[in-house]
């Protein structure tokens, strides 16, 4: 069986569906990733995933065992990290203070909490800044105070979206390099990107969706040349 699976998942809000139908599986160590136009439905879909909210119908299995419905921090706890498109740090505290906040969906002391941040801002290159506000922190910083805060939870399946938006080419190169440390460090990733080289970069596979519909899936060179992902998202330039 697949390390994770979506099957048939549908979410409606009212009238709109804003998710159809969609199904797919990801591997364990893999990264995923997921695209399409703005409005398709991706981050509904991780919202399903990380139990923001339930799906109108259809299963979200981890590791063989059905968690649609439950509880963030439950899904969270056993082993299903995210981030999200706009970064909320809690901008009067440290960066350290906000990845040992994080810690704490995973360990029940100060002690561990601590440990495992300090250990956690050295992996995502963080040590240098960790004593200042994250308030302060540039849109770079916070983008990976946003995955370092993920990691704290210790997943061992991370959503990513949008970690790189905002960013100019070296912190894409750098961003870039960090999603495929998190990958060789054992955790197995779902992405959402709309840069195209960052996406085509890391991504073993990726699925495409348009209007919360599937309309491709396959290794970053075939879906990019999927008439249908060029017509509803990429474009004829990037063909």
């Amino acid at each position: 069986m697949a390390f994770f699976r979506v099957e048939k998942v549908v979410k409606k809000f009212g009238g709109l569906t804003a998710v159809n139908d969609v199904t797919f599986e990801v591997e364990k160590g893999e990264i995923f990733g997921l695209i399409g136009p703005n409005g398709s439905g991706k981050t509904t879909t991780f919202n399903m995933i990380s139990g923001v909210y339930p799906p109108t119908s259809g299963k979200v299995v981890y590791r063989d065992r059905e968690i649609q419905g439950m509880k963030s921090h439950r899904i969270c706890h056993m082993g299903v990290g995210r981030t999200f498109q706009v970064v909320k740090p809690l901008g009067r505290m440290s960066v350290l203070d906000n990845v040992i906040a994080a810690s704490f969906s995973r360990v029940n002391s100060m002690r561990e909490a601590r440990s495992n941040a300090m250990r956690t801002v050295e992996f995502c290159g963080l040590a240098p800044v960790q004593d200042i506000l994250a308030k302060s922190l540039p849109i770079a910083g916070r983008k990976r105070l946003e995955i370092a805060r993920a990691m704290a939870t210790r997943p061992d399946l991370l959503l990513l979206d949008e970690t790189a938006a905002g960013l100019n080419p070296t912190e894409l190169v750098q961003a870039i390099e960090l999603i495929k440390k998190i990958r060789e460090n054992g955790t197995t990733i779902i992405i959402i990107e709309h840069i195209m080289h960052v996406i085509m970069t890391i991504s073993d596979r990726i699925h495409a969706i348009n209007f919360g519909q599937t309309i491709a899936e396959g290794t970053p060179k075939e879906v990019a040349a999927n008439q249908a992902v060029i017509e509803a998202y990429l474009g004829t330039d990037y063909a």
